[in-house]
């Protein structure tokens, strides 16, 4: 059941008036209009919005920033457009104030071929969100036998990863991330060793003990970390680490940096703001891989976003079906949504905390994801293409799963009151606000 309509709408001018324009690459911060024609910036500055033939945008009190890209989503499309189609997904996040995802490619079939990489460009044509799809590591995902990467690049693949299934074998990373590196597109692994994962449903730690759950050690994430690391030092190759969630991780890569090992990483925001303690509502939406895990990473991981050691934050938006999760906690689906909630989450308890400067939220989630898979830059500049998420700093608002443009509803932020809120995005000539 979606719950309401949520369109884009195409203007050949549009100007952004009264707002703080934001832009950690060129050192912007200052109070200006932006006006748009055909796609493109054209004039930073003082406009007379009467000589405006187009959409005026009242953005007295908001921040105008480089638009925003998730790099790490999961939009079901092909084979579970019941829980997220492509088109659903992008709603959601342009809703969110995302113009930007990559979808990760377990999907059914696997995005593992180059018609697969085109089916998903295809479905993505005339949406304001811009799509940048993920190929498969391996064929099928079965972590055996490398995808033909080469191909799916040419169809337009910006990275590739077996996400939802760790590349077990050192050898086969070995080669992706030496071959990823010969075709200078990113290579994401997720890490988990699942001998040590087993059967786990939640973090090993003393709330598992309270709530009787089986645990996932940390060490399951964090060997797998340590693997790669070396495996990108010797071979003096990119990896980029998804979605991590341990203080160890994070001690692995901050050390692996200073000697300029070439990794990098992310994480969620879910993992910077909730602890395995959440797990005790035997609220299933707290279920996720890797797990919520302890106030001590989550401290850490804060930390690691604050200094750079961690690269993006990103929302692992996992779709979910009610059925898949309306369920005892062992038989549940692991997973959560997140692209509608991201960036009102990290406004809130982070950058109004003051755990992160404006700017490094910007940097997480506008900059290094486009660094990382090899796109082009998104500046705030007279003559650059105009890719824009507007952001209200002071806006209050309650999560409510009924109103995402998701289909689906496992978010473990329901309830939540938050201050900071997107506002709008502009790309491709379209724009959309968020009323």
């Amino acid at each position: 059941m979606n719950k309401k309509t949520f369109k884009a709408e195409i203007s050949n001018c549009i100007l952004l008036k009264g707002g703080r324009l934001v832009d950690p690459q060129t050192g912007l911060n200052e109070k200006a209009d932006l006006l748009i024609e055909n796609g493109t910036i054209v004039k930073i500055g003082k406009v007379d919005e009467k000589g405006v033939e187009g959409r005026v945008v009242d953005c007295k009190g908001k921040i105008i920033a480089p638009g925003f890209i998730d790099m790490h989503v999961h939009l079901r499309e092909p084979g579970e457009e019941h829980k997220e189609t492509i088109e659903s997904g992008c709603n959601a996040a342009m809703n969110g104030g995302f113009t930007g995802v990559a979808p990760m490619p377990n999907t059914s079939p696997v995005i593992d071929h180059y018609n697969h990489v085109t089916f998903i460009n295809k479905r993505s044509e005339g949406l304001l969100v811009d799509v940048y799809p993920i190929g498969a590591i391996t064929k099928g995902q079965k972590g055996e036998e490398l995808a033909e990467m080469g191909e799916m690049k040419e169809a337009g693949a910006v990275g590739f990863s077996d996400d939802g299934h760790p590349v077990a074998s050192g050898q086969v990373m070995r080669h992706a991330i030496e071959y990823g590196n010969m075709l200078d597109v990113a290579i994401i692994n997720h890490c988990e060793d699942m001998s040590i994962t087993g059967e786990g449903v939640m973090n090993e730690s003393f709330s598992s003990t309270e709530t009787g759950f089986r645990g996932i050690s940390s060490v399951s994430e964090s060997a797998m970390v340590a693997r790669d690391i070396l495996l990108a030092e010797f071979s003096r190759c990119p990896v980029h680490i998804a979605h991590v969630s341990t203080k160890e991780a994070v001690r692995l890569i901050r050390d692996a940096k200073s000697r300029d090992v070439k990794v990098t990483a992310e994480t969620c925001p879910h993992y910077l703001t909730m602890t395995d303690k959440a797990v005790k509502t035997f609220n299933t939406n707290t279920k996720m891989k890797p797990p919520l895990r302890t106030e001590e990473d989550r401290l850490a991981l804060v930390e690691a976003v604050a200094d750079g050691t961690i690269d993006a934050i990103v929302t692992d938006h996992a779709p979910h079906h009610a059925d898949d999760k309306d369920n005892d906690y062992h038989s549940a689906a692991f997973g959560v949504i997140g692209l509608e909630t991201a960036v009102g989450v990290i406004l809130d308890r982070l950058v109004h905390g003051g755990h992160l400067k404006l700017e490094a939220m910007i940097q997480c989630f506008a900059v290094a994801p486009r660094k990382i898979f090899r796109l082009p830059e998104v500046k705030i500049t007279e003559g650059e293409t105009a890719n824009i998420t507007i952001l209200d700093m002071d806006k209050k608002w309650t999560v409510k799963g009924a109103d995402f443009a998701s289909l689906s509803f496992n978010t473990p932020f329901e309830g939540w009151e938050l201050k900071g809120a997107p506002a709008g995005v502009v790309n491709k000539g379209m724009l959309y606000l968020n009323d």
